[in-house]
C-alpha cells in the first residue's frame, strides 16, 4: 500500500514539474544568449496573449531579440493595432524582426510594419492593405421561422449593423466612411514605415496580395528567406553565433473555444484581413 502512494505522489510530482517548466517556458540559460520567437498564426480576434508575451520578452534582459514568426490573413483591427503598438514599444527596447511563413496578410502584414527587419519567403502571401466590415443578415430567415425583433433605441443609428434587418443608404454610407477612415490609418502606417510615399502605398493599397518576391521589389518588405534567415539576422544584430531560441508557454482557452466563433459570426467587426 505504503508503494502505491509513492508511485502516486511521484507521478503527480511529475506532472506538477512538467506544468512548471511548460508555464515558464523552460527557459534554460545558455552560452551566447537567447532569441524570443512569438508565433503569431490564426485569425487574430484578442491580442492578450501576444501583448504578455511581448512584454515578457521585452522586459527580460536575457532575450536579446525578439523574432515575430507570422503564420495569419490578418484578424480585428483593434487587436492588430493593439500588436503593433506593442511591437513598436518593445522595439524601442531591443531588434524585432518578423519572419513571415505561407500567409502573414491585412493585419498580419500591419502588425509587423515596426519591426526593424521584414524576412519573407519568395512565395509568402502577404499585403492584402484594406480593411473590411461584414456580418449576416438574419431578416429573411428570422421571417420564415416566424421570429420577429421588437427594438428601442435611443437615436436612429443606434442599432446601425444589426444582423436582423438591412441596412439603408444613409447607414451604408456612415459604415463606408468607418472603413475608409481606418483604410486610410493602414495606408498611412505603411507608408511611414516602409519610407515609401503615401500615393504609392495607395496604389497597391486596393485588397490585393504579393507574393514575397512581389513585396521585395515593391518595397514593402526587407528581405527574402526562411525562418532560419530571421534567426540569423537577429543573431547579427546582437552579436550572437549561435542563438538559443526562447518560445512562450502554449496557451488554450475553453472560453475562447465557444465563444469567438459566435462572436465572429455575429458580430459586426471591421477587420484588417484577407479572404
Amino acid at each position: 500500500m505504503q508503494t502505491k502512494h509513492i508511485i502516486i505522489v511521484a507521478v503527480v510530482a511529475a506532472i506538477i514539474l512538467i506544468g512548471v517548466m511548460i508555464g515558464v517556458g523552460i527557459r534554460s540559460p545558455m552560452v551566447g544568449g537567447s532569441v524570443g520567437v512569438i508565433e503569431i498564426t490564426g485569425v487574430i480576434h484578442s491580442p492578450k496573449h501576444i501583448l504578455k508575451d511581448l512584454k515578457i520578452f521585452g522586459e527580460d534582459p536575457s532575450i536579446k531579440a525578439i523574432i515575430l514568426r507570422i503564420n495569419s490573413p490578418g484578424g480585428v483591427v483593434a487587436a492588430s493595432q493593439e500588436i503593433y503598438d506593442m511591437v513598436k514599444r518593445q522595439g524601442d527596447k531591443k531588434p524585432i524582426i518578423s519572419s513571415m511563413e505561407s500567409v502573414a496578410a491585412s493585419g498580419a502584414y500591419y502588425l509587423a510594419l515596426p519591426s526593424d527587419v521584414i524576412v519573407a519567403n519568395p512565395g509568402t502571401i502577404t499585403g492584402s492593405i484594406g480593411v473590411i466590415m461584414e456580418w449576416p443578415v438574419l431578416e429573411k430567415l428570422l421571417q420564415k421561422i416566424g421570429i420577429e425583433f421588437e427594438t428601442v433605441k435611443s437615436k436612429e443609428h443606434k442599432d446601425i449593423g444589426s444582423s436582423y434587418r438591412r441596412m439603408n443608404d444613409k447607414e451604408r454610407q456612415l459604415m463606408q466612411g468607418v472603413v475608409t477612415d481606418v483604410y486610410d490609418q493602414f495606408v498611412a502606417v505603411t507608408a511611414e514605415h516602409r519610407m515609401i510615399p503615401v500615393d504609392s502605398v495607395a496604389r497597391y493599397a486596393d485588397g490585393r496580395v504579393f507574393t514575397g518576391g512581389q513585396a521585395k521589389a515593391l518595397g514593402f518588405i526587407d528581405t527574402l528567406g526562411s525562418f532560419e534567415t530571421a534567426v540569423e539576422i537577429a543573431g547579427d544584430m546582437v552579436g550572437i553565433e549561435r542563438p538559443h531560441l526562447i518560445y512562450p508557454p502554449k496557451r488554450v482557452s475553453l472560453v475562447d473555444l465557444f465563444v469567438e466563433p459566435v462572436e465572429h459570426l455575429l458580430l459586426p467587426k471591421l477587420y484588417f484581413l484577407w479572404r
